[in-house]
Parts: C-alpha cells; structure tokens; sequence
C-alpha cells in the first residue's frame, strides 16, 4: 500500500490508483515542469507584461492562474493582476441544466479595458465552457486581446476554440475523465485520466 505521507508529493498515492481505469498524465514534478514552460511561452509572446492581466476560470483554473503569475514575477520580476470568473449563467446550456448549475464567485478587481486577458483553465474539452468565459469577459469591458491558456487540451472541441498556450495534449475518449488536482484545493498535484465516476473531477466541459 502506498505511503499516505506522500499525498502531497510527485508520486500518487492509493486513493488515486486504486482503480484500474486510472492513468497518470501529470505527476508533481512534471506539472511543475508544464507550468514553468507555459510561463516561458506567455513572456516569449507578451513583451509589455504592463498591459496584461490574467483570469482563471473557477476553481482550478483560478489556481492555474495564481500559479503562472508566481512563475511570470519570479522569471521577470512583473505583478501580473490575477481574477476568477464563473462562466455559468453564460453557458449554452444554463436553461436546460441551470437547476443544477450554482454560479460562484467572480472576482475580477481590475479593468480588462485594453488589456491582453490570459484567460486560463485547468481543462479545454468542448470549447463551451470557454466560449461562456470570452462572453462574460465581454461583459466586463473590451480588451484588447484574449489568449487562452489551458494545462490539459483533451480534444473533442464543438466550437472553434483553441489554446494559445497548453500544458498537454491528451488524445481521450469522449466519455473518458480528466481529473486534475492542484495542492491548493485537492492537498496534491497530479492529473490523471479514466472512464466512469471513478475519474470524476475538474475541467470535464472546459
């Protein structure tokens, strides 16, 4: 049986592969890796890091973007302005589904007027969840740009949507689960994938 002490660390633990449906996609230390490079890839195509501002899709995608700001100040020294917003009464399916959709918290301090937005999630599937997030954006102001980063691109999209910068791609099944886990909610880092309930998680519309 696996060491319980190492919930947090790069290795997974029982809870995580005691089903045989289960695979690894991200370790710790690889996710760490992933995130590091992304931020090389933001600073390489964003010169003036003055006018960008960054906002994660709850919840993991909001942990997602307070770790690219870390990793953006400690490789240029710049405090990149982080928000979070709820795309869910923007989804094209709220009136179908809205009885069981609960809208959380926005919070986005900030203007985004003539800003480049670096809107982040921890998973792109469909391009719906997305496409709900562009549109929320929208009602906040007109910036200047929008890119998208993503950790996981899974495939399957049924929108016109795609990441500027992504961590991963990981050709799935459609009925297949991403599930991502961050230290800060989940109390590890890791990113598995699997079939059925057993895989459930983050990012599964993203």
């Amino acid at each position: 049986m696996a060491d319980k002490k190492k919930k947090s660390g790069g290795s997974p633990t029982s809870d995580d592969l005691d089903k045989s449906d289960q695979s690894v996609i991200l370790t710790a230390q690889k996710q760490h890796q992933v995130i590091t490079r992304m931020a090389h890839e933001i600073v390489e195509k964003n010169r003036n890091l003055e006018n960008l501002v960054i906002v994660g899709v709850v919840t993991r995608g909001g942990v997602l973007a307070q770790r690219l700001s870390s990793e953006l100040k400690r490789i240029t020294g710049a405090e990149i302005p982080v928000g979070t917003l709820d795309p869910t009464l923007y989804r094209d399916d709220f009136k179908q589904k809205g009885a069981v959709l609960a809208a959380k918290i926005t919070q986005v301090p900030f203007s985004i007027d003539n800003m480049t937005v670096l809107l982040v999630d921890d998973v792109l599937f469909t391009g719906r969840t997305i496409n709900a997030a562009i549109t929320h954006l929208f009602d906040m102001g007109r910036p200047k740009e929008i890119q998208l980063a993503v950790l996981i691109d899974r495939g399957h999209r049924e929108l016109p949507i795609r990441p500027d910068y992504c961590g991963k791609n990981v050709p799935t099944q459609y009925v297949e689960k991403i599930r991502v886990r961050f230290l800060e909610c989940d109390g590890k880092d890791i990113v598995l994938s699997g079939l059925g309930d057993n895989a459930d998680g983050g990012g599964q519309n993203g």
